[in-house]
């Protein structure tokens, strides 16, 4: 079976023989092993010819081996024409003929610190209060529909990378849950402030955010993606009260919108679900996906198989640090099958995954033999 096949077979109610292995955030991971990764300029991530960027994906795509991999949305056919990158002996430099502008470029820093060492957290020095503030914030978003899209040529790197990977590797695209970018609207404090002293502009924000993910989902379906990956972040520091009032109506309109353009949902749920699973599970996506153990609370895969006994795909958490990074080929090995043997308790309905992103100091080759290791104990 391809890629692909697996994955979409773990989406059907028989479930798969074979079970797909993929990593998430990839684009993480890239910017931490980006010379390991691709062997080019770190500047080609920045430069808006499709070629390049097909060149650099596709070697990470290969490298890696997992069965998906993320949906890009690339340049329009006029910054391809007017943008080039260009290396000085005092910087490498965006140009852009149009304005003029000569942008010196800044290599992102691994584990994605502030290079000027500031605290790497949101905090507003303002709060909107009100519809008229975050309306100001927030430009209005038209939700034309998947067949009216025009994408001046930002589509092509897209297809060109379908036209390569799309027959055997599943292409997935990433919304944030509405409440969870509040985070950004308001940063924690206020955020927390907000849900529990003004519920009303929470939902309005909420509101706004949701035409944002609406509009995101059409287009991946527009350019062809299969999975829209839902993530979020902070909302097990609310009450469930708070939870089924100010997220789930909006996660589930995420998750019925996601069908309607006939693509797969996951939602990937950050933090403790413990008292909060009847909502989690209300959300109705097509899988589910979890962190690994930490943070002072576990998350057991064999016991969440348990829950849901096959009603949804269920994504594995293997432990980032303690066994991909850390741990010892028997370990991970250990470690696999175990979450191998859970998913078949789950109906079939599995796809191997790591519980967080990969972290800066795992080598490409254990990444690597994580997905082997995969596709040997899973046949």
């Amino acid at each position: 079976m391809t890629g692909r096949e697996k994955i979409e077979a773990a989406f059907s109610l028989e479930g798969t023989p074979e079970f797909a292995t993929v990593i998430p955030y990839e684009d993480v991971y890239v910017r931490d092993r980006w010379d390991e990764l691709t062997g080019m300029p770190w500047w080609y991530a920045h430069d808006p010819n499709p070629a390049i960027q097909v060149r650099w994906r596709s070697k990470v795509i290969d490298t890696l081996a997992q069965d998906w991999f993320v949906l890009p949305l690339g340049a329009s056919h006029e910054e391809v024409r007017d943008i080039r990158i260009e290396e000085r002996s005092d910087g490498v430099f965006r140009i852009d003929k149009r304005n003029g502008t000569n942008v010196r470029l800044e290599r992102l820093r691994i584990g994605g610190w502030n290079p000027y060492g500031g605290v790497e957290s949101r905090s507003p020095v303002y709060l909107a209060q009100s519809p008229d503030e975050i309306d100001n914030i927030l430009p209005p978003c038209a939700l034309p529909r998947v067949d009216e899209i025009v994408w001046n040529g930002r589509d092509s790197l897209a297809k060109a990378l379908l036209e390569k990977f799309g027959s055997h590797l599943c292409p997935v695209w990433l919304v944030s849950s509405p409440l969870w970018i509040c985070y950004g609207l308001w940063g924690f404090e206020g955020m927390m402030l907000m849900i529990a002293e003004r519920p009303e502009i929470v939902r309005y924000a909420c509101q706004r955010y949701l035409e944002y993910g609406i509009r995101s989902i059409r287009e991946a379906a527009s350019l062809g993606a299969a999975i829209i990956w839902i993530e979020e972040c902070l909302t097990d520091q609310i009450s469930p009260e708070a939870f089924a009032s100010l997220n789930l109506p909006y996660l589930t309109v995420l998750v019925e919108e996601a069908r309607a353009c006939g693509l797969r949902s996951v939602y990937y749920f950050c933090g403790n679900p413990a008292d909060r699973w009847q909502h989690i599970l209300s959300v109705g996506a097509d899988a589910l996906a979890l962190e690994e153990s930490k943070k002072g609370f576990t998350i057991d895969i064999e016991e969440i198989a348990e829950i849901l006994r096959g009603r949804c795909v269920l994504l594995g958490n293997l432990d980032a640090i303690g066994v991909l990074q850390n741990g010892s080929e028997e370990r991970l090995r250990a470690e696999v099958k175990r979450q191998i043997a859970a998913g078949r308790k789950n109906n079939n309905r599995f796809i191997m995954s790591i519980g967080s992103p990969v972290t800066p100091d795992t080598p490409v080759g254990r990444v690597r033999l994580y997905c082997d290791l995969v596709r040997e104990l899973s046949r």
